[in-house]
């Protein structure tokens, strides 16, 4: 794969509504938090460790005691079908644990809260959608509102913690249930369009958590109901972030700790001016879930990107080759998803692309070729995904790349079949093995990256010599070794820990480009600060020249 092209930067972008959007990319990886403190700030740390922190830690926790019967009492023998009457005991109630849970955000550090705009009532706006998602922090405005969210049904059972969520009238979805996500989406609509009747529902569209140095791609369950939504902005102007809970960084008590070891933690909730559907996004949800995207991020003056959750769950899988912070495959699988193509690629599929691609033998294919073997017609998200791996001097490329690939998209924790599949594409009619090259060409595309030395993990796995190995050998290696990434590629390879791509003349754009004052302009036609290039300019025996490329 290698980076998009001059004229697939600046190209306008196909949306998932079908509309033409044009989407900046991040600057950097949106499901990564890397915390850095300077020794001065470790002193502070250490100091309010042994002072501050474990008094907050104890108003905190007796705050939430203290809400606990409150919640109990007005959440004692409620329907979760109907509305009941807002008596004025329940009024009381409400007002009392908005103040307590109040006092515990400011036992907390968040001393003051920054309100910018007006929140709409429940019969002008019935849904609230809140961005950008980074913490469990983002409770502040549910608090300060008590309206209700979205959240898996697990999370009732939870002691202390539960009572409080079902007072606030959540709309609960069951992982366990396979019809949970139409159900949800149901009632979601059900409250929204009962003109005001039901307390606002609050959600946070991304559905999952980034580090809010870009907007990803809004799931469309807030916008299925076609009602008018009022845009909420959140914000931590903290010089130090300690806010941030993603899903490689910092975790959820270490986020606790060095928060409530801050003096002050700022926090900003802004209110945008409601928006209310065109008829054309009244039956687009993916068409209205963006363009409330577009004016979020406008506020928030950060890009959009087409990266998703599945994309998260990609760079997180555990499988036995873990994907690099930087790894080229969160652009690839974007670019499958576009193309609708993830959906259809069952093991059936993979394995007749795998038996199709092994026939070739290595030819190369043109774009055109490649539109054939996939049976699509051409188009410009089929010539971005080409683009990927097309080699610059022919414009050709190896469909076995895009084949091992779009397995780790798929499956991205089941690193043995995804090999087994890479194996039986490039291995020799006579004797059913690779050479060190080709294995290089193979762990490069699974892994996504620029650069990757093999020379150790091969001499490890052909132990006499012979020059080749077989997926038998490498799979009894594994069996063995089940740490072998982290033995003979991780700590050989320092691709695999840094950002290879800032060495690359369109990331030095990028950097230039990075200030809030630029992202606040239209929006950036710049290099994806994610998607570092990988494809080898042959696939020869040589192995120095199977890893020689050249920049576009």
């Amino acid at each position: 794969m290698r980076l998009p092209t001059s004229r697939q930067q600046c190209a306008m972008m196909e949306g998932d509504g079908g509309q033409k959007t044009e989407h900046a990319p991040p600057l950097r990886n949106p499901f990564v938090h890397l915390l850095r403190f300077t020794p001065l700030e470790k002193a502070k740390i250490a100091l309010m460790t042994v002072t501050i922190f474990p008094i907050r830690l104890i108003i905190v926790a007796f705050m939430m005691l203290l809400a606990w019967p409150f919640a109990f009492l007005a959440s004692m023998g409620r329907s979760e079908a109907v509305v009941e009457p807002q008596c004025l005991w329940r009024r009381v109630v409400d007002l009392l644990l908005k103040v307590i849970m109040r006092l515990m955000w400011f036992a907390g550090g968040f001393h003051w809260v920054k309100v910018k705009g007006r929140k709409a009532l429940p019969a002008e706006a019935p849904i609230l959608t809140l961005a950008p998602h980074s913490s469990y922090f983002d409770a502040i405005p549910v608090t300060m509102t008590m309206a209700s969210i979205v959240m898996k049904a697990e999370s009732k059972d939870i002691p202390l913690w539960g009572t409080l969520i079902k007072f606030i009238r959540p709309v609960f979805v069951s992982r366990s249930d396979p019809d949970s996500r139409r159900k949800t989406v149901e009632e979601i609509k059900r409250r929204a369009c009962s003109g005001g009747e039901w307390p606002q529902i609050m959600i946070f569209p991304e559905g999952t958590c980034t580090n809010r140095s870009c907007l990803i791609t809004f799931k469309p369950g807030a916008f299925i109901p076609a009602v008018p939504v009022q845009p909420v902005v959140i914000r931590y102007p903290n010089r130090m972030d300690t806010i941030t809970w993603t899903w490689q960084g910092p975790g959820a008590f270490e986020i606790l700790w060095l928060t409530l070891c801050q003096l002050h933690n700022e926090f900003e909730i802004e209110y945008l001016p409601i928006y209310t559907p065109s008829e054309e996004e009244k039956g687009n949800p993916a068409l209205f879930a963006n363009n409330v995207r577009r004016i979020m991020a406008k506020a928030l003056r950060v890009p959009t990107t087409d990266y998703s959750f599945d994309d998260c769950q990609l760079a997180m899988a555990e499988g036995q080759l873990r994907l690099p912070v930087d790894t080229c495959l969160l652009e690839f699988a974007k670019l499958v998803r576009r193309l609708g193509l993830k959906t259809k690629s069952t093991e059936q599929v993979l394995q007749d692309y795998g038996r199709r691609a092994r026939k070739l033998e290595g030819q190369k294919l043109s774009l055109e070729d490649f539109a054939l073997y996939l049976d699509m017609p051409v188009s410009d998200m089929l010539r971005e995904t080409f683009a990927l791996f097309s080699e610059h001097e022919d414009n050709t490329m190896d469909i076995r790349e895009y084949v091992i690939a779009l397995s780790v998209a798929c499956r991205p924790a089941k690193t043995l079949e995804t090999l087994k599949l890479a194996f039986m594409m490039f291995e020799a009619e006579q004797d059913g093995a690779i050479t060190e090259a080709e294995l290089a060409v193979i762990l490069k595309t699974a892994l996504g990256v620029a650069e990757l030395s093999v020379s150790r993990l091969f001499v490890a796995l052909d132990p006499t010599d012979a020059g080749k190995i077989t997926f038998d050998t490498f799979r009894r290696f594994m069996d063995q070794q089940p740490d072998f990434a982290e033995d003979y590629l991780y700590a050989d390879n320092e691709v695999l820990h840094s950002c290879p791509h800032y060495s690359h003349p369109l990331a030095v754009k990028t950097s230039l480009f990075s200030t809030a004052s630029r992202l606040a302009t239209a929006p950036l036609k710049m290099a994806n600060g994610i998607c570092p290039k990988f494809s080898p300019k042959d696939h020869s025996s040589d192995y120095t020249a199977g890893l020689l490329k050249k920049h576009n």
